[in-house]
């Protein structure tokens, strides 16, 4: 979503890793089911930066930064499983990363340097959202139903969506996981 006159136009960014097929569909339904506004505008994925404001003139050293992440890291296995909430912090239910947590914790903290510095409203925990913001019997209803969810998949780049307009995410671009292996 571009912003304000052309020379100081801004795009919002987030860089994540994305939830793959079959997964993705299944987790899109239930928050559809729970009745989350944002359940078909945010694809399922694990956050490794947030959403953030960025100068368009700022977008090729962003791509740059990015780039450079990715080739220093190598592709991941990610395991799903289970349900936690942050609630009473904030009413979220998500889907926990059993592994993978030290992956995206690296990852996140390399993405955030550079021209995507930014400090963090909370402590960075990955995880996959599956309600925010619902009703509480819709919060517990998330929790329960998908606390026996397990899903394996090998993480091989993450992505920098762009929200458009209508505030859904779209891939901007996606950067290959190429760093050797630890």
């Amino acid at each position: 979503m571009t912003t304000g006159d052309p020379a100081e136009a801004t795009s919002v960014i987030g860089v994540v890793v994305t939830v793959p097929e079959p997964w993705a569909q299944l987790l899109v339904d239930w928050r559809t089911k729970v009745g989350d506004p944002q359940a078909r505008l945010v694809p399922p994925h694990v956050t490794l930066l947030p959403p953030t404001e960025v100068p368009m003139a700022d977008r090729p050293a962003v791509a740059e930064h990015l780039a450079g992440v990715a080739r220093a890291h190598p592709a991941f296995t990610m395991h799903l499983s289970g349900t936690g909430t942050f609630h009473p912090v904030s009413d979220v239910v998500f889907v926990a990363v059993a592994r993978g947590i030290g992956d995206c914790e690296l990852l996140a903290g390399v993405v955030r340097q550079g021209p995507l510095a930014r400090p963090l409203a909370y402590p960075y925990h990955p995880h996959v959202t599956v309600a925010h913001d619902v009703a509480p019997d819709m919060l517990e209803l998330a929790y329960s139903g998908l606390a026996d969810l397990s899903a394996e998949f090998r993480v091989a780049h993450f992505t920098e969506f762009e929200q458009t307009p209508t505030g859904a995410w779209a891939v901007s671009r996606e950067y290959p996981l190429t760093g050797p292996p630890r």
